[in-house]
């Protein structure tokens, strides 16, 4: 029987990896098939080349696919190549293939790997050579996604630097001279900016130096989680890895947050004119979903409710609101602390951020020189100079004033110390300067309801409702990790005060409790509380059976501002088996007032810790004492005449 004669169509493909590779550039495929057909006597019909187009699943291969349609129209019935991943590097690609050739009575022949499907034995070595060709491949594909983890782990981030970031060493780093416009784009979105309006303060400013600032440009900074330290990989695959912390963050994961809930409401249809207090904050006791909000209006006011449209559950706004108020004003001036001293604090914790930032003002001007030169040598005319320098002594000026305000806040250097004196003072402030208190102190009952909302979103991450019967009740309220741990690590270490019940006699009052501080810490702090109030100490035994607390509060109706365990009890009698604990108190009389002369002081400054003599005023005369500014706004040093 004669044997069938073999009508071949050549193909070559050639990925853009291969481009450089030796022996795979196109020519030469096509000359060493050429050789191979006149030496197996085969008829060589046409020539079909895919050139910069890889071989994985879905991908287009346009000359690929008129050879199989010439094989179709039995034009040819040989498909010539040099290697079978010129062809394929999929297992299921190639029976599909091997399906394709067998019902049109075609064959294959790779010149390489010996691959000739006219024998059952021949199709089983290609079976067997594309298993180890995939299995190869996937190994490959795992050490390099093994090797990217480690990368962006590292901060070795395979994208563009997206604006407030540069890079240093290959890594991501921040841009601090870039840096605020992102902060500012998440503030005015977060205050209730829509991406227009943003867009357009940008354009009329022409912030760097740009007039194309578009809706798009700001949903795509306000969606990157770049901004919060993370990163996803493969965002736009089936399978992406999300990557925490592997930058250094401009904006804190809260705010990040809660952008994309504010983009969440914005894209439905809630009434823009209405603020909810626990949107996206209440889960359905039932299913666990987050509760819709919905309002009505009844003879002028409006009522707030919360749905879960599944389970038919509604519950009322202010049923919410009612399990705040124990602590709610706690909250509130745990929030004042956190603005006068922990912003500060955490600001100078940062690296060095005042070497980085003299850096980048090196840069800048630089920079502006490079500008300068390129001016005069004809480089630029006079208009584009002028634009592109007032771009770069913009970026030098927002730079000092960011390093202005960093040597500020390493001048205040705020302290835990810092903090307890600050309670005390407010706490007497209250009882000796009631009205002035009352002026200056915003209370929760004071807030709109932006700022509520605006305070619940800044510290409760989520409120966990329960059934009993068909009332729906808070069950508990969960708040946000980052806010509260600083207070809690604050409080155990004796920073930090809480309002526990007592029996004094016959008589139950509340406490301003704090754990253990050294002696010398807790004199110190007496020392400094003198010179705006003179307050006293003494001891008091506390009965740990009867669990009850003698102290003579009549004798020049005393008030209690503090008080504190004069052992580590806690660490000493875990399990409370000693019969009595003895406390330190401070208190006050009730003729004792404040100090000084400026009332401002009472509320704006504290006592500066280096300054530890006491100080009484005598008459009139005022008294000059060295005091530190609380607000980071303030000035940062004064002295009191």
């Amino acid at each position: 029987m004669e044997e069938e004669k073999k009508i071949c169509g050549l193909y070559m493909r050639v990925s853009t990896e291969d481009q450089a590779r030796e022996g795979f550039s196109l020519p030469e495929q096509k000359e060493r098939l050429e050789a191979y057909c006149k030496f197996k006597g085969y008829e060589i019909k046409d020539y079909y080349e895919d050139a910069g187009i890889s071989a994985k699943t879905g991908n287009l291969r346009p000359e690929f696919e008129r050879l199989k349609e010439d094989i179709k129209a039995k034009r040819i019935n040989t498909l010539v190549a040099l290697k079978l991943d010129r062809i394929t590097r999929s297992i299921y690609d190639w029976e599909e293939l091997m399906k394709f050739l067998e019902k049109n009575n075609a064959y294959l022949d790779v010149v390489n790997d010996e691959i000739n499907t006219t024998t059952a034995n021949g199709k089983l070595v290609s079976r067997l050579l594309m298993s180890v060709s995939q299995n190869e491949i996937e190994r490959t594909s795992e050490r390099t996604k093994m090797g990217m983890a480690g990368a962006i782990k590292q901060g070795h981030i395979p994208n563009n630097a997206p604006i407030g970031y540069t890079r240093e060493n290959k890594k991501l780093v921040i841009d601090y001279a870039t840096k605020d416009i992102v902060k500012r784009i998440f503030d005015l979105y977060h205050s209730g900016k829509s991406y227009k309006t943003i867009s357009n303060i940008l354009n009329e400013e022409q912030v760097l130096g740009r007039t194309n600032w578009r809706d798009t440009s700001i949903i795509t900074i306000l969606e990157n989680p770049i901004y919060k330290g993370d990163y996803i990989h493969g965002k736009r695959t089936q399978h992406p890895t999300y990557y925490a912390n592997v930058v250094e963050p401009i904006v804190s994961k809260e705010l990040w947050e809660e952008c994309q809930v504010q983009k969440k409401k914005n894209s439905r249809s809630y009434m823009r004119t209405l603020t909810y207090l626990f949107l996206q904050k209440l889960e359905c006791p039932k299913c666990g979903r987050i509760l819709g909000g919905k309002a009505a209006k009844k003879k002028g006011k409006e009522y707030y409710y919360y749905y879960c449209h599944d389970c038919k559950l509604t519950v009322k706004e202010n049923v919410i609101e009612k399990y705040f108020d124990d602590f709610i004003d706690k909250l509130v001036e745990y929030d004042n602390v956190v603005n006068q001293f922990f912003l500060p604090m955490i600001k100078t914790n940062f690296d060095e951020p005042a070497d980085k930032i003299k850096k980048e003002i090196t840069k800048q001007n630089e920079k502006l020189e490079r500008i300068k030169k390129a001016y005069i040598e004809g480089v630029f005319d006079l208009k584009d100079y002028n634009k592109e320098k007032k771009i770069v002594l913009e970026s030098i000026k927002n730079l000092e004033e960011e390093l202005k305000s960093d040597e500020i806040c390493n001048h205040l250097k705020f302290t835990p110390e810092d903090i307890l004196l600050k309670r005390d003072i407010d706490y007497l402030n209250k009882l000796k300067l009631n009205q002035e208190y009352q002026e200056r102190t915003k209370t929760w009952k004071k807030f709109t309801r932006e700022e509520k909302s605006d305070f619940i979103m800044k510290y409760v991450d989520s409120v966990k409702l329960k059934m009993m019967g068909t009332t729906t009740t808070v069950d508990e309220i969960f708040f946000r990790e980052s806010i509260c741990k600083p207070f809690n690590e604050l409080y155990e270490s004796g920073y930090i005060d809480t309002e526990e019940f007592a029996l004094f006699g016959n008589v139950v009052g509340k406490l301003r409790v704090s754990h253990y501080l050294p002696e010398e810490k807790v004199i110190n702090h007496i020392m400094r509380l003198k010179q705006y109030y003179d307050v006293g100490f003494t001891e008091a035994t506390y009965y740990v059976q009867k669990k009850v607390f003698y102290f003579n509060f009549f004798a020049d109706n005393r008030t209690i501002v503090r008080i504190f365990p004069l052992e580590d009890y806690i660490k000493n009698d875990p399990e409370m088996k000693e019969e009595k604990y003895k406390f330190g108190i401070i208190y006050i009389r009730e003729k004792d007032e404040f100090q000084m002369v400026d009332v401002d002081a009472a509320f704006d400054y504290i006592p500066d810790e280096s300054n530890t003599s006491i100080i009484y005023q005598n008459g009139k005369e005022p008294v000059e004492v060295g005091v530190k500014a609380v607000g980071f706004d303030i000035k940062n040093q004064v002295l009191l005449q």
